[in-house]
């Protein structure tokens, strides 16, 4: 039996299988539901299906569709209902009527050729006309993508994904490497482009897919922080990923797909070809992507270029620093002077120090030197956050990086990654003598190469940071690798100033890092212990804290108290804690709108949220405080940007996102998976910030995350203020466990190879 009509609306679609139901308005003016395993189906949609009336005990009698086609309407009723139908943004059921009446039988041609004359309908501008044209064509040419798709057996939520990121570009990928979708999309793992690659006739011994495989396998070993890989470690995983049956621990060989043998000569045949690197560190082959091997080496040169740029006496100094001293009524211990000293007299200079030591009156103290002898510093830190807070601290301007290098938004696409576009760098470095970088842990290896590429010949750069903080989130272990290479001149803090302040969290924190154990008696004024047993129960503690018990007690909103845990999954995981906090914290509102993901989580208004991604192209702008006009605006939104939602813009599909440094975002619903609920992040995520107070739940985990170095950097996280919610038992574990992950970067290896030139 067939039937045709308009796609009236989507009662429920399934996101895992493809499953929907729906309602069609037939052309025999009949209201249908219809369900079935469709593709790239839209409300305001016309389909021709194929299929059968059957009796659902639940939902009574619906046509089951067992062969489909999505079309455009031909027929002026039909017309009228498709573009009334809210599938065309800006034309409601009135202004469709208006169009039809004038074009008849012709409209959708007037519309796609010639969408100018829409103008002779009053209500259209010509603008608006302009408009209504190009939706009309990317409507079209998704749903020709979204059918392609479909024959490899593409979701219809991931189809509209590879859609937005490859536009027509999509047709040569999937055909020619599918593998491509695994790496740039997130969400999507080598499982599913090979799936859709098996689809497409690729063999599971291919060549191809082998490659694929190991380059898929560099690109997450980027994503886990990693600059290279030992050669055997790389051809171990990728044989895995490749296996009968990934899951199996522990693994023979037998139960590999493909052998280890051949994944090693398709790593050779890449090296040939120049799409992998294989180099000796330690009488160890390792591999490296040719991008992030390039780029190490030329951070290396270009920072050890630099220290020889300068390194010269500074006379008058001493004077310099008591002047200093007296006009600001401060005392510097020796270490803050030496680390005056070193960065003026070096091109180069790092200044490390733990909580307390001092390290911001050292940064005050080098910028007021350097505004003396007639520089005009520049001041940068990795976040919106830790640059907002450097700028309280110092009484200076600072922005992110990003914006001090200019992000441009035009990157290169490498194959592995894809890299930043800035227009402040070798052939535009910036105007300035002497710039000062804070939370330098935080840097990765790609965002540090493109700053000493913008660093001008001559300049001072000075690197603040406390390196036995978290490493960056980003690729490389930057900070670390300087102060280990012995080549660049580093300072050390050790005098611990807000200890004697009488600040717990200070001397706890300093007591984490050494591997003593604390107390947690509750005698402090600012480090707590609540202890709770079980999930419920620490779940609710925590909400009464942030709710009713910390606000009062340390001055702020809830809002500004951020909850800090190990982990991304389980009970106490950032995706669980989420969910139970947006019920007490920002429960629902008749007042406040919601979109709801198709992975079942929330969104509303009043919700904080973080970025998740790097999204060189997103446009922000900055309004007046009364919001009447933009007073700046560029590009680029970057993992781990926190913001709060203002607005769900239904008619338009945006969800508008004031971030902290003031930049609003309006993310279309498609882009919705770059942003996730953050009243709960990861401690890793939290680098670089400073809260009023944190709450840390902690019951269990697996021992790879419960560290001290988490800890230590959680408890760092906080002003005023830490509360331990859970197993007191588990922070002296964490305490005893200095085991980190393993973190595979050279850069210290390349400065000394150049600073032995």
């Amino acid at each position: 039996m067939e039937k045709q009509g308009v796609v009236s609306k989507i009662i429920f679609k399934n996101s895992n299988n493809t499953y929907f139901v729906f309602a069609v308005e037939t052309n025999d003016g009949d209201d249908e539901t219809m369900t079935g395993y469709i593709t790239g189906v839209e409300e305001g949609m016309y389909i021709k299906v194929t299929g059968e009336y059957k009796d659902n005990r639940q939902y009574g009698l619906q046509f089951e569709v067992s062969e489909y086609e999505v079309s455009m309407p031909d027929d002026i009723y039909s017309m009228e209902r498709y573009l009334g139908s809210g599938a065309i943004k800006g034309v409601g059921a009135i202004m469709a009527k208006r169009i039809i009446k004038k074009f008849g039988q012709d409209t959708f041609k007037i519309i796609e050729n010639e969408p100018e004359r829409l103008a002779e309908i009053k209500g259209i501008s010509e603008r608006k006309a302009n408009e209504i044209g190009v939706q009309f064509i990317e409507k079209q040419e998704m749903r020709e993508a979204l059918m392609f798709l479909s024959k490899y057996g593409i979701s219809s939520a991931l189809s509209v994904k590879i859609y937005t990121e490859y536009g027509s570009r999509l047709y040569s990928i999937v055909k020619e490497n599918p593998y491509k979708i695994a790496e740039d999309i997130s969400g999507v793992g080598f499982k599913t482009a090979d799936a859709i690659a098996m689809r497409g006739g690729i063999g599971l011994q291919s060549e191809f897919r082998i490659r694929a495989a190991i380059l898929y396998t560099l690109n997450q070993a980027v994503g886990l922080g990693h600059i290279y890989l030992p050669k055997l470690t790389l051809i171990k995983w990728t044989a895995k990923l490749l296996a009968k049956d990934a899951e199996q621990k522990p693994m023979n060989e037998d139960d590999y797909m493909v052998s280890v043998d051949t994944v090693e000569t398709q790593l050779f045949n890449l090296s040939v070809d120049k799409k992998v690197l294989i180099k000796e560190i330690e009488d160890e082959e390792v591999v490296y992507t040719p991008y992030y091997y390039s780029q190490e080496r030329e951070t290396a040169r270009k920072l050890v270029e630099m220290g020889l740029a300068r390194n010269t006496e500074i006379h008058g100094i001493d004077y310099a620093i008591s002047k200093i001293e007296e006009e600001t009524n401060i005392h510097l211990d020796e270490m803050q002077k030496e680390a005056v000293i070193q960065a003026a007299k070096n091109g180069v200079t790092v200044i490390t120090g733990g909580p307390g030591t001092g390290k911001t009156t050292t940064i005050n103290a080098i910028i007021r030197y350097f505004v003396d002898e007639g520089y005009e510093p520049m001041l940068a830190a990795p976040t919106g956050r830790a640059a907002k807070r450097m700028t309280e601290a110092t009484g200076y301007a600072a922005q992110t990086i990003h914006r001090l290098l200019e992000i441009s938004g035009a990157g290169m696409e490498d194959d592995l990654v894809k890299i930043a576009g800035f227009e402040r760098n070798a052939n535009n470095p910036l105007e300035a003598d002497v710039i000062i970088i804070d939370e330098m842990s935080m840097v990765d290896q790609s965002l540090m190469h493109a700053l000493v590429e913008a660093v001008p010949y001559g300049a001072h750069l000075i690197l603040v940071g406390d390196q036995d903080q978290l490493p960056s989130v980003g690729a490389g272990n930057v900070l670390k690798d300087i102060i280990r290479s012995e080549v660049i001149p580093v300072v050390s803090l050790k005098r611990i100033f807000r200890q004697e302040a009488g600040s717990s969290i200070v001397e706890n924190a300093h007591k984490i890092n050494k591997g003593e154990p604390i107390l947690l008696d509750n005698k402090s004024k600012d480090f707590f212990y609540v202890p709770r047993e079980g999930v419920n129960e620490t779940l609710a503690e925590t909400g009464a804290l942030l709710l009713r018990k910390l606000p009062p007690y340390v001055g702020c909103a809830s809002s500004e108290i951020q909850v800090l845990t190990p982990m991304r999954n389980g009970p106490l995981g950032v995706n669980s804690l989420n969910i139970e906090l947006q019920k007490v914290l920002n429960p629902p509102d008749n007042n406040k709108k919601e979109k709801e993901l198709e992975n079942g989580i929330i969104f509303r208004e009043g919700d904080k949220v973080m970025q998740i991604k790097n999204n060189y192209k997103l446009e922000w702008c900055i309004y007046s405080e009364k919001g009447r006009f933009r007073t700046e605006e560029g590009l680029g939104i970057f993992n781990g940007d926190m913001g709060v939602i203002k607005e769900i813009d239904d008619y338009n599909e945006e969800v508008v996102v004031v971030f902290d440094d003031d930049k609003e975002v309006r993310y279309p619903y498609n882009m919705l998976d770059e942003l996730e609920l953050s009243f709960a992040i990861t401690i890793h995520k939290s680098q670089g910030s400073e809260y009023p107070a944190v709450v840390i739940p902690l019951l269990n985990g697996p021992k790879i995350l419960m560290n001290r170095n988490l800890l230590y950097t959680a408890v760092t996280r906080a002003k005023n203020c830490v509360v331990i919610v859970g197993n007191g038992y588990m922070v002296e574990t964490m305490i005893r466990n200095n085991d980190e992950q393993k973190r595979y970067s050279s850069l210290d290896l390349r400065l000394r190879e150049f600073g032995q030139v």
